[in-house]
């Protein structure tokens, strides 16, 4: 009797253990990604003071993606624009609520010279991205998509959002981590004295039509 019932402890222990094993194996993993800024810390007024200059202009590396229409881009076929590239994902809670934000500074200063490239690194890709892009009404950002995180490596980030901005000439002069207030009047001012720096007028037109702009009936 004690032979038996040793052995269904045994049977009961290996079937709970592997169904806990099971468990482990089929839930999917979490983005090996940290999100900076969490909703349940302190809200950002407007976010510039964590902007951290390169002592130099940097150049950037090479970086391609696709856009809304399955095409590849390279990041410096907007070279002679300043770039505001803004890494983000829409699982990113503090990406998700600076998005429209950043729609609207497009609106604002998007044309000869600026850009927001607005890279997705969902791994469902247009998928995933345009549905989102619809839900809250962005009308004049790109759709621009890394669904291997590719990008995330190649420019050494270290969370979600982060945002890099990037010369005429492809290089890199600074980066913020975390969300900021992109249309707020401190950030634009900020980005109108960078684009005076090179030349830039930005303001017509204001609307990403490279990367396929999803329309949203507005």
């Amino acid at each position: 009797m004690r032979t038996l019932a040793a052995t269904a402890i045994l049977c009961v222990s290996l079937a709970l253990g592997g169904a806990a094993l099971w468990v482990a194996l089929a839930k999917p993993a979490a983005p090996p990604v940290v999100v900076l800024n969490q909703p349940d810390q302190p809200p950002v007024a407007v976010g510039l003071d964590k902007y951290r200059a390169t002592e130099a202009p940097k150049p950037m590396p090479d970086l391609s993606f696709l856009d809304g229409e399955g095409r590849r881009v390279d990041l410096s076929e907007f070279k002679d624009k300043l770039v505001l590239l803004n890494l983000w994902a829409t699982w990113c809670a503090p990406c998700v609520k600076e998005m429209p934000a950043l729609d609207r500074l497009q609106a604002q200063l998007g044309g000869p010279g600026f850009q927001v490239v607005a890279l997705s690194v969902d791994r469902g890709g247009r998928d995933q991205v345009a549905p989102f892009y619809q839900k809250i009404g962005v009308k004049s950002l790109g759709l621009y998509l890394d669904p291997a995180s590719a990008s995330m490596q190649t420019l050494s980030l270290r969370g979600l959002p982060t945002t890099l901005l990037v010369d005429p000439e492809g290089r890199e002069l600074g980066r913020i981590e975390g969300p900021v207030e992109w249309d707020s009047p401190e950030i634009v001012a900020f980005l109108r004295k960078h684009m005076g720096q090179y030349g830039g007028r930005g303001g017509s037109p204001a609307r990403d039509s490279r990367g396929g702009v999803v329309r949203t009936g507005g």
